[in-house]
């Protein structure tokens, strides 16, 4: 929502105590978004076929098919019979000033998921992404694929906040990936008070964006590779930026292209949703896709990429 005036000039000093404010506000915009469903929605655009798994409420119902309309498979999502599907509201001033609640609702019970069935229902698991969720539920999710040796992928982001040094530690190790931002790196160094090589003996490599500057890929013997951000067309909004990476770039493993290619794919995502206002608004165009890859990353990457696109 935004509210056209200033939430600072509504604020009465002496009466902070009693704080009791109302604000009419003059534009509403509902938004798709999550983070597991963000990344499965980009997915499903490029021609995977992504298994989400979480918690939602009844109210579920016009989303799952918006997914499953762009090719995601919802039959890991576990229905609450008491809560709504996790939401979060916001309030924008004129100065960019907010002021937002988080409904978890729903998603507290995805600690109650087990992978197994799921696995028995779709078939084999070949990467679970485990993205910010509820803290137990990650947690759990990571030791189950720790006892069935399924390859796993640990996004801990937001909820590096949230998790102990302790969780922290515990949820990376045995990962095959550990993806965050340039600042969350840097945050669960301080948490876990490991060293970058005592992290990279837990897993096989991290992924780290650097937003303008595009993402690198470390493992212990040092960087892999680093890719340049594709160059915007306009900053519309930078809400979900990391989650179309991560779309981009597993997609493109998925469909066998190798580690650079696969995150200039995820560069190329990633300014889609940066030029569009929404996490799941973007259109995805294989024939843009292709002259604005060349244009960023040269002919012969297009080309490879080119390969594995949708048609």
């Amino acid at each position: 929502m935004h509210f056209p005036g200033r939430f600072a000039e509504q604020i009465v000093a002496e009466q902070i105590h009693r704080l009791s404010l109302s604000f009419l506000v003059d534009d509403l915009q509902v938004r798709r978004g999550g983070i597991g469903a963000n990344i499965a929605f980009g997915m499903g655009v490029l021609g995977c076929s992504p298994v989400l798994v979480g918690a939602a409420g009844s109210d579920f119902a016009d989303y799952r098919s918006w997914l499953e309309r762009h090719g995601v498979n919802c039959s890991g999502v576990h229905i609450s019979e008491t809560a709504h599907t996790a939401r979060f509201v916001c309030t924008t001033d004129e100065d960019m000033c907010q002021i937002a609640s988080f409904y978890a609702g729903a998603m507290a019970e995805s600690r109650m998921i087990e992978l197994k069935p799921i696995e028995d229902k779709v078939g084999s698991l070949d990467l679970v992404l485990i993205s910010p969720d509820d803290p137990e539920a990650m947690l759990r999710h990571a030791e189950e694929c720790r006892q069935r040796g399924y390859r796993f992928a640990v996004d801990p982001s937001q909820q590096l906040a949230r998790m102990n040094g302790e969780q922290v530690r515990e949820f990376l190790v045995g990962a095959e990936y550990l993806f965050s931002n340039d600042y969350e790196w840097e945050l669960l160094l301080k948490k876990t008070g490991w060293t970058e090589a005592e992290v990279l003996a837990k897993v096989g490599m991290r992924i780290t964006t650097l937003g303008e500057k595009g993402v690198e890929i470390v493992d212990s013997k040092g960087p892999v590779v680093h890719v340049a951000a594709v160059p915007e067309l306009a900053k519309a909004d930078p809400t979900g930026v990391g989650d179309a990476f991560r779309a981009g770039f597993l997609a493109g493993l998925s469909h066998g292209l190798d580690l650079e290619r696969a995150a200039q794919l995820g560069s190329y995502v990633a300014v889609l949703v940066l030029e569009t206002v929404g996490t799941q608004e973007w259109v995805f165009d294989t024939a843009e896709a292709v002259s604005r890859i060349s244009g960023a990353f040269g002919p012969e990457v297009a080309q490879d990429i080119a390969a594995v696109l949708p048609n």
